[in-house]
């Protein structure tokens, strides 16, 4: 097939965030073959907002084809945007971090610009199907997918497609609670397990920890942050780990172990026969995932929890993109 060839079938996968708006053209195997990011007017008018988005799907198209009106040979366009969002509608709710979009018709509205099909889905159910479609998930029936970063987000693919639920809602596994009296998620709901495993919830034990117990450790995490224990992140933590710092690992075993209970639930529930983890903090916990896995017969009622294969994300930082695209595929 020729490289002409794959464009011509190819779909433009959008993925919105609050800062920045990423367009990539991928083909029908799931490679992004280019791709182009702007920033995203998250807090400007509705109509600037969407300006951000049709101008990196512009860009993306010219730098291609060399004239925007080869734009509308694209086979569909795929967007990713944080939730609340309504999937079926193609609707935009009112997610906190795109305060630009309330109960907002992107699908018609890039629809009506491009003419040809538009789906839009949230990022995590988007990169859960394109794992599936092309990535570690591949020839796998009950996918189970999480993204940990600065939050933790899910989805669930069954036989091939999204499970959204009876309102499109389906999918928060980040906010089901391991510790009713737990701290309080930004959810508001007490004890989720994005409260003790996303990134801003281990850059803050960490630093707890630290002022706790500062004598008593090595200094390479405090090198990092020359002292300051206020600006120690999970991104300080994964650096001292490779470091062989001893209380970063201690901190991301504890993380195991918090992931580990929830999974426990998750596999009781829904016995996926893959399990796949991606985001920042995801690459930081790779080592443990044996460990996790095998953690998994003492938190589930499940006899082969621990046979569930636990994979790497493959999309890693293009996962938006690369779901954008599958939700067309």
């Amino acid at each position: 097939m020729t490289q002409h060839t794959r464009r011509e079938g190819s779909i433009v996968g959008v993925d919105i965030g609050g800062t920045k708006v990423a367009a990539g053209l991928v083909d029908r195997d799931g490679r992004i073959l280019s791709q182009v990011r702007q920033s995203m007017a998250a807090r400007g008018e509705p109509e600037e907002a969407l300006k951000a988005v049709t101008s990196a799907i512009d860009s993306l198209s010219n730098q291609v084809r060399g004239t925007p009106a080869a734009k509308r040979k694209f086979q569909g366009i795929g967007l990713c945007a944080p939730g609340p969002l309504d999937p079926q509608a193609g609707v935009v709710i009112n997610p906190p971090n795109l305060p630009c979009w309330r109960n907002f018709p992107l699908a018609a509205k890039v629809a009506d610009i491009y003419g040809v099909p538009v789906k839009l889905d949230n990022d995590a159910n988007a990169a859960a199907l394109a794992e599936t479609r092309w990535g570690v998930a591949r020839g796998h029936r009950y996918v189970f997918y999480a993204t940990i970063g600065t939050g933790i987000g899910t989805g669930i693919v069954l036989d091939g497609r999204i499970y959204h639920g009876y309102t499109g809602a389906a999918g928060e596994g980040g906010h089901m609670s391991i510790d009713y009296r737990g701290p309080i998620c930004g959810c508001g709901k007490h004890g989720c397990i994005e409260a003790f495993a996303a990134g801003p919830a281990i850059g803050a034990r960490t630093r707890t920890r630290l002022t706790a117990e500062q004598s008593r450790h090595p200094a390479v995490m405090l090198d990092l942050v020359q002292g300051k224990i206020e600006d120690v992140t999970s991104e300080t933590v994964g650096r001292a780990f490779a470091a062989g710092d001893p209380l970063a690992r201690e901190i991301l075993q504890e993380t195991a172990g918090f992931l580990t209970a929830w999974l426990g639930n998750i596999v009781d529930l829904l016995d996926p026969d893959v399990v796949v983890m991606g985001g920042g903090v995801a690459a930081m916990l790779g080592s443990f995932f044996d460990e996790i896995r095998h953690g998994l017969r003492q938190w589930c009622v499940n006899p082969g929890a621990s046979e569930i294969p636990l994979r790497m994300a493959h999309y890693g930082a293009d996962a938006g993109i690369a779901g954008g695209a599958a939700l067309c595929a």
